[in-house]
């Protein structure tokens, strides 16, 4: 496909694509791009993308077993790090719940349940009662971030591997000082911030955590709501501010301009009656029309029928006592061919960087969408490009994105397939 389908592409043309396996992210850097792989055994690979339109491996990592994944990752200069997140983890943390449930229900039935009264319990195959047993049975140590001498793309070099605690670590941000690291810490419910000092990248220093009311068990904090549903996902840096998506909390500002004691100066939640989780919020660069402008996504799951898919949010933020809803845009299921077809159809991720009023934003089988929000008010589509499934994948999973100092954008799918575009007169 050459991106001039009918309706599969407007204002952007592939000019490039590698057929990867799939990832969670993909930052650019110098003539280099980093994909962060979903599934094991496939860790990150190094792009050489001097020439666009034949991306060339630079190198591989590979990870060993099938416990962990390492599907994020952050460059600055010649260190990167990535995640190190316990593999299928929402799945086989259903196992934790054995032990009690097996009381439970010997005590209601007077016997020993079976593997399918179980299953039916926890939402499972009766089949993959094992499997969650012998998970449970043999734990997961292995959770954090690993830091890395990229100076030699061809032969990244490990200089360290900081455990955390529980899943691990999900999505983060980093800068030459700081690593904002989102993950499970022992005493909290729910993933939080903790944030790590750079300074010697072969062993990073904690300096300070942050994390909403409610979380902290340990500290007798008792939360508002059931599981794992008010969590952080990631904050971003901007300037003395962290900007953090807490899932089905919405999204909370952060003061950081003492790095050893964040302070939470603004919170704004939409769920309810909104269904879909918080997954990304970062202020615009410029103001408009004197008023500080946000953009937050949120992230598809699993769709019920008569439910609003996720989308995108525009916000006023001038007044942090005032936050404001100001417009939202979304994109229909007629735009796709694939909008009904197997796999999350819906908003998932932008590019985590804003130098302009576009924002390029990923939408599973919508592929990418490129939205001006320069009128906040009235969010226009501008460019859409949607690559074709790959292989014996049903649907296209546009997952994350990102773009280069040339203007090429890089868009990685969740399962298979790496394209690199470019953007064409609006």
């Amino acid at each position: 496909m050459d991106g001039t389908t009918a309706n599969l592409a407007r204002n952007i043309r592939r000019i490039g694509h590698l057929d990867l396996p799939g990832g969670g992210q993909v930052v650019v850097q110098d003539g280099y791009a980093y994909v962060g792989h979903m599934k094991p055994p496939y860790g990150t690979t190094i792009l050489d993308v001097s020439d666009p339109a034949q991306p060339r491996i630079a190198a591989q990592i590979m990870l060993e077993g099938e416990a962990s994944h390492t599907h994020k990752v952050r460059v600055v200069g010649d260190m990167m790090i990535t995640n190190v997140e316990q593999n299928r983890r929402h799945f086989l943390r259903k196992g934790e719940a054995l032990p009690e449930l097996r009381g439970k229900l010997s005590a209601e039935l007077g016997r020993p349940p079976e593997d399918r009264e179980l299953a039916a319990a926890l939402g499972v195959e009766a089949g993959q009662i094992a499997e969650l047993d012998a998970a449970r049975e043999r734990g997961y140590r292995d959770g954090g971030f690993k830091v890395w001498d990229i100076s030699d793309k061809t032969r990244p070099r490990e200089l360290c591997h900081k455990r955390t605690f529980g899943f691990g670590t999900h999505r983060f941000d980093m800068d030459a000082n700081y690593a904002y690291i989102s993950t499970e810490m022992e005493g909290y419910l729910g993933n939080i911030l903790v944030i790590y000092d750079l300074k010697d990248p072969a062993n990073p220093e904690e300096i300070s955590r942050w994390h909403m009311p409610g979380q902290h068990l340990a500290g007798g904090e008792v939360p508002t709501w059931e599981g794992y549903k008010n969590r952080l996902h990631h904050a971003l840096r901007v300037g003395d501010e962290l900007w953090a998506a807490v899932w089905h909390a919405g999204f909370r500002v952060v003061d950081v301009s003492d790095i050893a004691r964040p302070r939470t100066v603004a919170s704004h939640d939409y769920h309810p009656p909104f269904p879909e989780p918080t997954h990304t919020i970062l202020p615009l660069a410029e103001p408009i029309g004197g008023r500080r402008i946000a953009v937050a996504v949120d992230e598809e799951h699993a769709h019920r029928p008569g439910r609003l898919h996720a989308f995108l949010w525009v916000f006023d933020v001038t007044d942090f006592d005032n936050i404001t809803a100001l417009s939202a845009f979304d994109v229909s299921e007629l735009d796709s061919p694939w909008a009904r077809a197997p796999g999350r159809f819906g908003a998932h991720q932008f590019r985590e960087k804003f130098d302009s009023t576009l924002v390029y934003v990923t939408w599973f089988g919508g592929g990418l969408r490129v939205v001006d929000v320069a009128d906040p008010f009235a969010p226009v589509e501008v460019a859409h490009f949607i690559p074709e499934p790959l292989g014996d994948e049903p649907s296209p999973q546009s997952n994350d994105v990102d773009v280069d100092d040339r203007g090429l954008i890089y868009l990685l799918d969740r399962n298979r397939g790496l394209d690199v575009l470019e953007m064409r007169g609006r």
